[in-house]
């Protein structure tokens, strides 16, 4: 969360560096087009890039899938057992606080909650003017009220603005001056200006922390009252009247009240002063800046939609993308009684006897018990014999696809994507000398396995060979951090935890004082396993369903 947010704040700050250059590009265009540029920065804190890029990839094709690979290491199954997930119980750490987020959180709301009534109060300060005021008769586009005290002319509200003056300005200012003044408000006004100034203070608000934010709120105010001050010039008021009317009323009401209130007074007073006198030819948008303006507005929107275009996530693309399916196949329910077990996934197709759906998914998605979670029990205790054949020229690596298919047709088996945070482990070297038996020349069984209920062996395998075997015994995730590159022949004889189920009762049971699986690991290979939790994605069975009729 805490780096997606700072993702967005630095493409918020980059694009508000690019709204600042155009700014000088468009310098002679007048305020008008520069206050809009400055707003534009202000609102994209409210939209991040990532969103655009989600609509992207929800508008996007979807690419071949790849086909999912097979194992770099075969495995010749001599007996199937149970996972031994007692065998090295990971301690259950005790949950503790995240302080450092929930720090943030608070030092974020304090902030929240300190402009709040910073805006609250000024916003006191408007309602209690317009509650004193009083209803003049001066002829204007919207209602005029008079307010006793020293307060400059403003305008306040939202949907329905009220132009509010101080009593008796009339006499302070000529009737030109006035006429000029009435004329600024009319143009905020005319511009929404309370409105978009609103929308900016809301930013403010939520991303109070970030300097930028309040650096483009005075490039607003500026801008504001420099486009006010450029129309009521474009309008026919003297330079030299306007420019005494707004010190007339800086003289008079520069104590005012009303800081939320869009008045004459604000900005920069000098340089205001110095631009209304020099009244400065304001140029239109010719044919080229106005391409540049739809070209650079074009990017802005355009850019991340075609980016999540481009980018579409690997899960949507192979759940977008048809699987390869078999020619012909058979699923029924495994006969009352029957022992044998047979599951024997080859390049011609499937042929399996006697096995539960749960062990199907594991294969077809390459999934290791733990990594698969969901859906009704039967999945794990009734038994089904399925008979696949796949096309003459479908490869190895196309059959975990078609299997997904098949369980997609025949069981309705819809799943999804999850993270969540599990035991993990780390193999790491043990303390002592190791144990391995590195193998220098290629043989022709090198990377193999052969694993039993108690018993694994290898041939001319690497150490991520090893961890996944391991993955399947502890049914969580192993993770290599040896640093032994080779390959190597391995050994291993332990006493399991729990009785295996099924699977060829002819094979002796281990040796009941045999070590663990654990210490074996360290007697027999010179390796150690290092408890830990971190996040593990999840398959989720969302929706299954008993095959129908062949």
């Amino acid at each position: 969360m805490i780096g997606q947010l700072t993702n967005h704040l630095w493409q918020s700050t980059l694009f508000a560096a690019a709204a600042g250059l155009l700014t000088v590009a468009f310098r002679k265009n007048g305020a008008k087009v520069r206050y809009w540029l400055w707003f534009s920065g202000s609102v994209k804190f409210f939209v991040p890039f990532a969103l655009l890029m989600s609509l992207g990839s929800h508008l996007g094709w979807a690419p071949v899938a790849k086909a999912v690979a097979t194992p770099a290491v075969s495995l010749a199954v001599e007996q199937i057992a149970e996972p031994f997930p007692d065998a090295f119980p990971a301690p259950v750490a005790p949950k503790r606080a995240d302080w450092i987020p929930i720090s943030l959180f608070s030092l974020w709301v304090c902030g929240l909650a300190s402009v709040a009534a910073m805006r609250v109060r000024g916003w006191r300060r408007i309602r209690s003017a317009v509650r004193s005021s009083a209803a003049i008769a001066i002829p204007a586009a919207v209602e005029v009220r008079s307010a006793p005290g020293l307060i400059e002319p403003g305008v306040v509200g939202l949907l329905r603005p009220v132009l509010l003056l101080p009593a008796g300005i009339a006499q302070r200012l000529t009737p030109p001056q006035l006429e000029a003044v009435l004329a600024h408000e009319l143009c905020h006004i005319r511009r929404r200006d309370n409105l978009l100034a609103s929308i900016h203070m809301m930013v403010e608000a939520l991303f109070w922390f970030h300097p930028l934010v309040w650096w483009i709120g005075a490039r607003l105010l500026e801008e504001r009252e420099r486009a006010c001050d450029e129309e009521v010039l474009r309008l026919g008021s003297e330079p030299h009247v306007y420019a005494e009317g707004i010190l007339n009323v800086c003289k008079l009401y520069l104590e005012s009240p009303l800081a939320c209130a869009c008045g004459v007074t604000g900005s920069n007073l000098k340089k205001r002063i110095e631009s209304v006198m020099t009244n400065r030819t304001v140029y239109s948008l010719g044919l080229g800046r106005k391409l540049l303006l739809a070209l650079a507005g074009a990017t802005v929107l355009a850019g991340p939609i075609v980016t999540g275009l481009l980018y579409t996530p690997t899960g949507r693309a192979q759940a977008q993308a048809p699987k390869p399916e078999f020619e012909v196949a058979s699923v029924k329910p495994t006969p009352a009684g029957t022992r044998d077990f047979r599951f024997r996934p080859t390049d011609h197709g499937i042929d399996a006897s006697n096995v539960p759906l749960d062990r199907f998914i594991l294969f077809a998605y390459n999934l290791k018990n733990f990594e698969l979670t969901g859906g009704p029990d039967w999945i794990h205790r009734e038994d089904y014999d399925v008979s696949a054949k796949s096309p003459a020229n479908a490869s190895g690596n196309q059959i975990r696809p078609m299997v997904q298919a098949l369980l997609a047709n025949r069981f309705k088996l819809a799943v999804h994507h999850e993270t969540k945070v599990l035991p993990i482990y780390a193999l790491v070297p043990g303390k002592g000398k190791s144990k391995l038996h590195e193998v220098k020349e290629p043989r022709p069984d090198d990377g193999t396995f052969r694993a039993g209920r108690g018993h694994l062996s290898g041939q001319g395998v690497t150490m991520q060979d090893l961890v996944d075997m391991l993955a399947g015994q502890f049914d969580a995730i192993v993770v290599d951090q040896t640093g032994f590159g080779g390959k190597y022949d391995i050994a291993l004889e332990w006493t399991p935890d729990t009785v295996a189920v099924g699977g060829n009762d002819r094979e002796p049971a281990p040796d009941p004082s045999g070590p663990s699986l654990v210490t074996a690991l360290s007697e027999q290979l010179g390796l150690e396993l290092k408890p830990s939790k971190g996040p593990v994605d999840i398959l989720v069975i969302d929706r299954v369903e008993k095959p129908s009729e062949n």
